[in-house]
């Protein structure tokens, strides 16, 4: 039987395209717990899953807390359905925020091209 692959702190930065110091940070939140070997820290398949998780989850704009929040949830033996339903959840309300931002950038360019198109209309005034 072969043993579980594991990494050290720089081969799991070089996978997963972060730097070291990412990865202490994570550490330091208790999102990842690698085992010790004297002062090398050894990092898990499940700890390269877990940091796989919180990179998706920041890249889609959830908080570090979200990503805490769901990664504690994982249950595999229970199918990981509060995880995933509480996922779903968590999806509907950024995809809620982005759908609001995307209405106040439109409302934004609309403030500028009235602001733009009277100070242009205002050049075009003769000097009093």
């Amino acid at each position: 039987m072969s043993m579980p692959r594991t990494y050290s702190i720089s081969e799991l930065a070089r996978e997963m395209q972060v730097t070291t110091r990412t990865i202490r940070f994570y550490e330091e939140q208790g999102l990842l717990v690698p085992q010790r070997r004297g002062q090398e820290r050894i990092y898990s398949l499940r700890d390269g899953v877990t940091l796989r998780l919180i990179l998706r989850g920041k890249r889609i704009g959830f908080s570090l807390a979200e990503c805490k929040e769901l990664i504690g949830m994982y249950d595999p033996a229970g199918g990981n359905h509060k995880q995933l339903s509480r996922f779903l959840e968590k999806i509907a309300g950024r995809r809620e925020q982005l759908e609001q931002q995307i209405l106040d950038i439109q409302h934004m360019q609309l403030e500028l091209n009235t602001a733009e198109q009277r100070c242009q209309a205002a050049l075009r005034q003769p000097a009093v």
